[in-house]
């Protein structure tokens, strides 16, 4: 018998940075996990540990590295996680980083921002995945668990394939809900990682706000190819849209009638639309 394949590491690494000017902070929260790829074989099938990089130790560099080098930008410190390993030990072939943010905003207190006091932004978390190898590193951002929604211009129609078991009505207005999971894959080093991923984010929800949806398929293409517009130094981006189903409510019984306007918001089951859009 022989292993396949195999890595290893540290998850859930919690790591909360706070840069304290003379009066004013600024808070960095991060969930960080590190996996390793490498000459572990022997750990595996012969108990032999001798090459093994404890997860405890992994968790302490991450600590380090963060009171010496985390800053604004997620994705350099996930390279300076990654080339630490690479570089610190030779039986290390790969370094994957993965650094999901929880962003905070400032309490706003007679509509001024205070200086140390934070409410969280969004439950929306923007993330990086960084993996650092021999050969080549390769950086992919991006955003998961970002609820959007619109009340209208979506619908879904034209569709011929019908039986027995086909009891959708055809629309062309209804609730566009999904919980989005987006991300890019750099091909050359931004300015500003932050801000291009901003500006990422913003065309892809400019054309979801603002573009007649005729299926969620049509609205995850035109979203992925305004990523690709605005942002040069990215080569693909991959989204996966849910379809928060939004099922108007039956008043007849009752004796109203629901003119659109009532809905029961449901998660289960959904539809489940995802797609990579690249360059040509």
């Amino acid at each position: 018998m022989k292993i396949l394949h195999h890595h290893y590491g540290k998850a859930r690494i919690r790591v909360m940075k706070v840069e304290r000017g003379d009066e004013r902070h600024s808070l960095k929260e991060l969930d960080v996990s590190v996996m390793l790829q490498g000459d572990f074989d022997a750990s595996y099938t012969k108990a032999d540990n001798r090459l093994v990089v404890p997860t405890d130790t992994m968790k302490n560099t991450v600590n380090i590295l963060a009171q010496e080098k985390l800053g604004a930008e997620t994705e350099l410190f996930g390279l300076v996680v990654g080339r630490h390993f690479l570089e610190k030990y030779p039986q290390v072939e790969t370094a994957q980083v993965r650094l999901v943010e929880r962003c905070w905003q400032r309490i706003a207190i007679h509509g001024e921002p205070h200086d140390h006091s934070f409410t969280e932004q969004s439950p929306a978390k923007p993330f990086a995945e960084v993996t650092c190898s021999r050969k080549e590193t390769t950086i992919q951002s991006g955003i998961n668990h970002l609820l959007i929604l619109k009340t209208t211009q979506s619908g879904f129609e034209g569709y011929d394939l019908r039986d027995k078991c086909t009891t959708l009505p055809e629309t062309k207005d209804r609730i566009f809900a999904t919980q989005l999971r987006a991300a890019w894959l750099y091909a050359g080093e931004p300015l500003s990682y932050s801000q291009t991923n901003a500006r990422i984010l913003e065309a892809m929800l400019e054309v979801f706000a603002t573009t007649y949806s005729p299926s969620v398929q049509a609205t995850l293409f035109q979203m992925g190819e305004a990523a690709l517009k605005t942002a040069p130094e990215i080569s693909k981006v991959t989204l996966a849209m849910p379809n928060k189903h939004c099922l108007p409510v039956n008043l007849a019984p009752f004796g109203l009638e629901n003119r659109n306007e009532l809905f029961l918001p449901t998660d289960e089951p959904h539809g489940q639309i995802e797609g990579t859009v690249t360059r040509d």
